[in-house]
């Protein structure tokens, strides 16, 4: 498909700065591919809109927790009607949204390179009505996993002692939160959408978790900061993490062509009741935590540790000598 590029329909007869303005605006859209397609040039014009998709997660949170985002409190008298008009306002925007975002199922260019063809869904409309329909049956299960959530943050930190601390406050349950709403659109194929969600999150609470991970029941992330979870990570239930920790891939295979090898396990499997701590380094796919072990602070792993478990670092010899006073003259 040919490239068209973008021109300015009048010519810079101007005098500075206008004429300036005007030469480095032509120059500019020359460098931009205004065919529907995906590519690094491409002017983003057909692709799902990143506010709205902000904003429909914004509303999607205070659905699972009114209150939280609401400029004012819910009172339990309006909550079924609160819920009705959030939700109503999350279709809206998540509509035209996913809508635009479906075609890249088989125009993005990992569908390309593996051959994809367009599938036979004779109405855009039609398919993301359906996508919609389920994630809305999903979201009482989102909010029953984000009640084990909170419960499992304040019996993990010391430092809570109110629920609606946990609730209000706890970056890392915002982070969870975000996730598992992203989680359920990229299970049911939507592209971008849920990545958008993701990458707004991580900018808000520096906590870093790609919608396609699998969480389990009460999970909990102290501090968040820093803390990474890759794609194909699998993480069990009753799991705890501290602050920049990372679940992370080693380096990825190429295919002949010297294209990245896609939907393969890349990163770590976290059993059922594992503790890891601050700024630990966990990679691979075939890399396996196993139950109730525990991950020490600083850890590098690249291999796969057995149930029961306690996994630290050697730390270097500490120095520790008094401190020269300074005469005062």
């Amino acid at each position: 498909m040919k490239k068209k590029s973008a021109k300015s329909s009048r010519l810079c007869t101007m005098g500075a700065p206008e004429a300036e303005i005007c030469k480095t605006a032509n120059t500019l859209a020359g460098l931009f591919n205004c065919v529907e397609t995906d590519a690094p040039d491409a002017l983003l014009t057909h692709g799902p809109a990143p506010r709205n998709v902000v904003d429909s997660l914004r509303i999607l949170l205070d659905v699972m927790f009114p209150g939280k985002i609401s400029a004012t409190a819910v009172e339990g008298s309006e909550l079924g009607v609160f819920l009705i008009r959030r939700l109503s306002e999350a279709w809206r925007l998540l509509h035209r949204e996913i809508r635009r975002a479906l075609p890249y199922r088989w125009i993005g260019e990992a569908a390309r390179v593996e051959g994809v063809r367009p599938p036979k869904v004779d109405n855009l409309d039609r398919e993301t009505d359906r996508i919609l329909k389920a994630f809305l049956d999903t979201l009482p299960g989102v909010r029953k996993l984000l009640v084990a959530d909170v419960q499992a943050a304040y019996d993990g930190d010391p430092a809570a002692l109110t629920f609606a601390e946990v609730l209000l406050a706890y970056p890392g349950l915002l982070a969870i939160a975000a996730h598992r709403i992203a989680h359920e659109l990229y299970k049911l194929g939507v592209p971008i959408v849920p990545r958008i969600m993701s990458e707004w999150i991580h900018t808000k609470t520096g906590t870093d978790i790609h919608p396609g991970a699998r969480i389990g029941h009460a999970f909990f992330i102290d501090h968040a900061t820093g803390v990474v979870i890759g794609e194909t990570t699998e993480i069990g239930d009753h799991v705890k993490l501290y602050q920049g920790v990372t679940l992370g891939a080693r380096s990825f295979a190429l295919d002949p062509a010297g294209h990245p090898v896609k939907h393969i396990k890349r990163h770590p499997t976290v059993q059922d009741h594992v503790i890891i701590y601050a700024h630990a380094t966990i990679l691979g796919g075939e890399t396996v935590i196993g139950s109730r072990s525990v991950i020490g602070s600083n850890v590098f792993l690249m291999e796969s540790v057995p149930a029961d478990s306690v996994v630290s670092s050697n730390h270097p010899e500490l120095s520790i000598r008094e401190k020269k006073r300074i005469k005062k003259t």
